[in-house]
This record gives structure tokens, sequence and C-alpha cells, in this order.
């Protein structure tokens, strides 16, 4: 038990530095922040979020996928080591994929590997995959909304005075942002911890999380944003769209929305392809062809793959070491 606590901490670590890319992707873009305070500014932000956020995601995690009874450490173990073998090649190859697609895509593997499909909360799953997909699209829409009213409004803006103005209001969004990621993200740690817990009968008969693995858990994840994820944050700010201080601040502005009401409604949506449709949108309400679509048919692909691919590698590590 302690060692696959240990290997959920490793998960949340990837998480941090693969995710990292949407956090300061568009600060560093635009060169508000160097790299290196980039970093250091979202793992702030991703450390304080436990202050902000119920538990709700947390929950999900825990007991709205599958099965509580049938869990196991062997289960909780395939999941894991999953879904950070594809963290890890994905952000090798610098393709912006979801931790989150990829943890949910290797829990569900497991289960199916281990009990077969009838383990799986047909109900639980529906809300999350809606929302998996939805996000991004909605990310697309406001981002593109945000940026088309906020251009209108500083029209008339001295250049240098625009700039200037939003600079500054970039710190603040991507602050925003990075709170987000934190409040959504490092709760889907704490769900995985929480049922291993609860399934090995160390807690309480209801399910918790406790504040240990709370704490522990926006630490882990502040620590791996830290580290920065720099092939994906390459990709993301270079290779979608051209950004300025305003436009950066509009994707920010949008993808927090998004993610803080998926927090607030327990749904673990995929941060990245929040952010990554938001700067979409943006590059959109300059004009169609503003957005790289090359690069976002490569990302489109990789969201497409990453639940089923988790999934399949998940099934093959439960028949590979009899679990």
């Amino acid at each position: 038990i302690l060692f696959v606590i240990g290997l959920a901490f490793v998960f949340d670590f990837t998480n941090g530095f693969h995710d990292a890319g949407n956090s300061i992707a568009t600060i560093v873009a635009t060169r508000v922040l160097t790299p290196i305070q980039a970093v250091i500014w979202a793992a702030f932000f991703n450390f304080i979020a436990f202050l902000f956020f119920k538990l709700s995601v947390a929950h999900t995690i825990g007991t709205g996928l599958i099965d509580t009874e049938v869990v196991s450490p062997a289960l909780i173990f395939a999941a894991l080591l999953s879904a950070i073998t594809w963290n890890i090649l994905t952000w090798y190859v610098g393709l912006p994929s979801s931790s989150s697609h990829a943890l949910i895509g290797s829990i569900v593997g497991a289960a199916i590997g281990q009990n077969g499909v009838t383990t799986l909360k047909i109900d639980g799953l529906t809300k999350v995959l809606s929302a998996i997909v939805l996000s991004p699209l909605i990310g697309i829409l406001i981002g593109m909304l945000i940026s088309a009213l906020i251009i209108r409004l500083t029209k008339y803006w001295d250049e240098e005075i625009k700039n200037r103005c939003f600079k500054f209001v970039q710190l603040l969004s991507s602050a925003m942002l990075s709170l987000s990621h934190g409040g959504n993200d490092a709760q889907k740690t704490m769900g995985i911890i929480s049922l291993l817990l609860y399934s090995a009968s160390l807690q309480e008969q209801q399910f918790t999380v406790p504040f240990w693995v709370v704490i522990s858990c926006h630490a882990v994840i502040g620590i791996g944003t830290l580290y920065g994820g720099w092939r994906i944050i390459y990709t993301m700010a270079r290779k979608i769209t051209t950004l300025d201080p305003l436009r950066a601040s509009c994707a920010e502005a949008g993808a927090t929305i998004v993610i803080f009401s998926a927090t607030d409604f327990g749904l673990p949506v995929s941060t990245t392809h929040t952010v990554t449709g938001a700067i979409a949108g943006v590059g959109v309400s300059r004009s169609l062809w503003s957005t790289n679509w090359q690069i976002m048919n490569r990302i489109f692909l990789t969201w497409a793959i990453t639940i089923p691919a988790t999934s399949l590698i998940a099934i093959a590590l439960t028949s590979l070491f009899h679990f």
C-alpha cells in the first residue's frame, strides 16, 4: 500500500510537469514572465489551491467511476503505472495530452482487466466523459467570445498602454488558471489515494479524503509544475497561434471559467484540453487561419486515443501480472 501511494505521488508529479504548459504557456509566449519565473508563479498557485476548492473531484474519482468493492492495491498499481507511462510518452513527443484522460482510462482499463465491465459505474462515467468532450469545445467558444469582446472594447486604446495594462491583467489571469489547475488536477490523485485507503479498510466506513492526502497532493503537483514540462510548453506557447498579452489573458480567463465551474460540479475535466481549446478560440477570433490547424489535428488525435490507449495498457498490465 505504501508503495502504491508512492506511485500515486509519482503520477501527481508527472501531472504537474506534464500540465505545467497549461498554466504558463501563454505567459511565457508573451514574455510577461521568464520561463523560470512562470513555473515558480504557477507552482505556488497550484499548491495553495486546497484553500479554495471543495473536494468534489476527489470524490468523483474515488467513488464515481468503478465499484469500490473490487478495488485492490494491485488494481490501483496497474492504473497508475499505465497513466504514468502515457504521461511520459506524450511529454517526450511534446503533445499536450490529458493527464485526466490518462488516469480515467487507466482506472477503467484496470477494473475491466481485473473484474470485467460489470464493475464500471455507467452513470458516473457518462457524466465524466460528457464533461471531457464538452470542456475543450466550451473553452474554444468562451476564449473566442471573450477575445472578441475585449478587442472591441479596447479598439481605440493606444497599443503601448494596452500592452502595459494587459501584462498586469495576465499576471492575475495566469494565477487564476494555475489555481484552477491545482484545484482540479491534484484532486484526481487525492481520489486515487483515498480510494486505496478505503479499499484496504484503513479509514472509516465512509469514503473520505484525509487532510494529509490533500496537502501532500498539492505539494507534489506544485513541485512537478516547478520542474516544468518544457516540450509541451513550447507546443502550446508557439505552435497553436500568435499571442499578445491581451489575447493570452482572454485565453487564460476562458479556460479558468470552464475549469472552476467543472471543479465545483465535481467533474475531472482536462485542463490541458480546456486551455488548448481556449488558445485556439482566441486565434479563431482573429481569423480562422490564425490557428495552426495542422498542430491542432495532431492534438485532437492524441485526445481521441488517450482513453482507449491507457485502458488497453492497464488491461495488459493486469494480465501480465495476473492481478
